[in-house]
């Protein structure tokens, strides 16, 4: 294993811009990580390790069944609100926002479904707000606070489940770039605010951020969609050595949306591209190479930068591939943060201490860095992430179960009571009051 080193002093004697002091620190460091990470594979101790039971802040394992905790109703609406847009447009069925479609399909076929809406614990409502997509495939957030507020008109006056609790029992899949506040700009959204119909429900989200309007108490913060079938197919084999140090692929600029670049990313990628372009422990560009996916299994960290929103799918294509994701996003929450040690596992890296990101990542510890490598390589921990078809034990489908089991019982104080004061249905924008384009359509 040793023939490896050479290999890393080639890349070390490249450094002719100032990193030449430190040949020897990240020769060592190049070795010392290339050498364990393939003693790794013939560990005699692995399947043990691989079988850890993983659990977070809240003490949750991710091993947890949700089967006989909990009762779902899911609202059977008009295939407007749903599975016709999916119809129109396939394209959704691709995109990174696929969970809300994925998670009714799910919870059409689960054993905690029950037909009997009197014996549900909690109640589905399965709107596709992010399936109204452009022409180049992203999805349209502003026409759905429309969509939402035309369906909750519908279960209103359908069932009686909503009016008891104006929503506190219902939950919904919102995975648009900041929840409910329907909008891809930050300002923007922190402006709209999440749509008032929806404050009292739960919010299976992929936003997560800590003290932000768009997050409210109680949701439950899940991966991005990415496509199982797509990763699974591309693994390379286990003893190939990690030669990358640092690895991304993505936007640092937003011209189109963000000409005067002074809101994408709030300058992170900025700041990664302009201090890093010319680093020789960086392997960064703009440019998605068709060898993607096999590149981040050759790499030791990649690189989860905010871009629009706070997270990214490269979050759960780092966790597939082993490749410790470099969290940067000030406040950010990650998925099933109660059952996921998210602080073992990644390196969490301040938006402002950008410029010192080549000093922080070769500071930190090998041993820590095998540590990450360990869990990350836990099969519970690649299942949490992911929404396979047909659905498995512990998977992200499970993971929200889970999520909704651990708020019950419900707290009485839920239902309304005579007198009390409901819900604003005129409250928000003029232009969410305005008739959504699928009610003319119908």
């Amino acid at each position: 294993m040793e023939d490896l080193c050479p290999h890393s002093l080639e890349l070390t004697q490249k450094m002719d811009y100032g990193l030449t002091r430190r040949r020897g620190v990240l020769l060592r460091l190049f070795c010392g990580l290339l050498i364990a990470s393939l003693s790794r594979v013939d560990s005699a101790g692995l399947a043990e390790e691989l079988h850890e039971r993983i659990s977070g802040t809240a003490g949750d394992v991710l091993e947890d069944d949700p089967v006989g905790r909990l009762k779902v109703f899911v609202y059977d609406l008009p295939a407007k609100y749903n599975t016709h847009m999916v119809d129109k447009d396939p394209r959704c069925l691709n995109h990174m926002f696929a969970t809300e479609i994925f998670l009714h399909r799910f919870l059409l076929e689960s054993p905690v479904r029950t037909l009997n809406a009197d014996e549900a614990d909690w109640f589905y409502v399965p709107v596709y707000t992010t399936c109204d997509l452009t022409s180049n495939g992203l999805p349209l957030p502003f026409k759905a606070p429309r969509m939402m507020r035309s369906a909750l008109q519908y279960l209103s006056r359908t069932w009686p489940y909503w009016n008891r609790t104006e929503g506190a029992d219902h939950f919904f899949t919102v995975p648009h770039d900041f929840g409910a506040c329907f909008h891809y700009q930050e300002e923007q959204a922190i402006n709209r605010g999440i749509l008032h119909l929806l404050s009292k429900a739960t919010l299976v989200q992929t936003f997560g951020q800590r003290f932000h309007v768009c997050l409210k108490e109680g949701s439950i913060v899940v991966p991005p969609y990415a496509p199982p079938s797509r990763m699974q197919s591309r693994f390379i084999p286990p003893s190939i050595p990690r030669s990358i140090f640092v690895y991304f692929r993505g936007l640092f600029y937003d011209p189109g949306n963000d000409p005067e670049g002074g809101y994408y990313s709030r300058g992170a990628r900025a700041a990664v591209w302009e201090n890093f372009k010319n680093n020789i422990l960086f392997d960064i560009s703009a440019e998605h190479p068709g060898t993607y996916y096999e590149d981040m299994q050759r790499s030791i960290f990649c690189l989860c930068p905010l871009g629009w929103a706070p997270w990214s799918p490269r979050l759960v294509e780092g966790v597939q591939f082993g490749c410790i994701p470099v969290i940067i996003a000030d406040d950010i929450v990650l998925p099933f943060a109660d059952a996921i040690p998210w602080e073992k596992i990644g390196v969490f890296v301040n938006e402002k201490d950008v410029p010192n990101l080549d000093k922080i990542l070769t500071s930190i510890p090998i041993e820590q860095i095998l540590e990450k490598q360990r869990l990350l390589a836990n099969p519970a921990m690649k299942q949490a992430m992911l929404f396979p078809q047909p659905a498995q034990p512990g998977d992200a489908f499970h993971q929200i179960l889970n999520g909704l089991a651990r708020k019950l019982p419900h707290n009485v104080s839920i239902y309304q009571g005579t007198g009390e004061p409901a819900l604003n249905w005129t409250a928000g924008p003029p232009g969410d009051l305005l008739p959504w384009v699928g009610d003319k359509d119908s």
